[in-house]
């Protein structure tokens, strides 16, 4: 992977973290600035890992439904195909349409599709299939984590005593 690609990749990651967890840091107030710090940073680098691992993943799954794939180049980022992700992550921002952040996505999914197709060996739905598949499959998993983050790091209130 090419260090431009690394480098999107963790703006796509950084940007998605931030817009997720600036909107939760809103309703909190009194959190310092070195633990938003930390958990921009944290949270950057999980999305910018799941960014990494999708197009893995769906070589995985391609390589299950169909045969191993040749030896040699498997599905690999490169910046023409990161590029339209970090600006479906900056547009990760709640106010700025969930909408056309998703739209983002299915383009860079099918983005994915045709490379994967090609190293597989598959037709291209079925790729589309194992891309789709793959990015469902990683966005519920991050999804499931943030919220039991928050659930974790939630302040306790005491019960009141009635």
């Amino acid at each position: 992977m090419s260090p431009v690609v690394v480098v999107l990749l963790l703006f796509g990651g950084l940007s998605e973290a931030a817009g997720r967890i600036l909107p939760m840091v809103a309703c909190r107030p009194g959190m310092s600035r070195t633990s938003l710090s930390g958990l921009l940073l944290a949270g950057g680098l999980a999305e910018g890992a799941v960014f990494t691992l999708w197009p893995l993943t769906a070589e995985t799954l391609a390589q299950l439904v169909h045969s191993p794939a040749p030896p040699g180049g498997g599905l690999v980022w490169t910046p023409g195909l990161v590029a339209p992700l970090v600006l479906a992550a900056v547009l990760a921002f709640p106010l700025l349409g969930p909408l056309f952040h998703l739209l983002l996505f299915v383009g860079v999914g099918a983005d994915l599709a045709g490379p994967l197709a090609a190293a597989t060996g598959l037709g291209w739905w079925s790729a589309a299939g194992c891309v789709a598949v793959a990015g469902v499959g990683l966005g519920v998993a991050v999804e499931t984590v943030r919220r039991l983050v928050v659930r974790i790091s939630a302040p306790k209130t005491p019960e009141s005593i009635a």
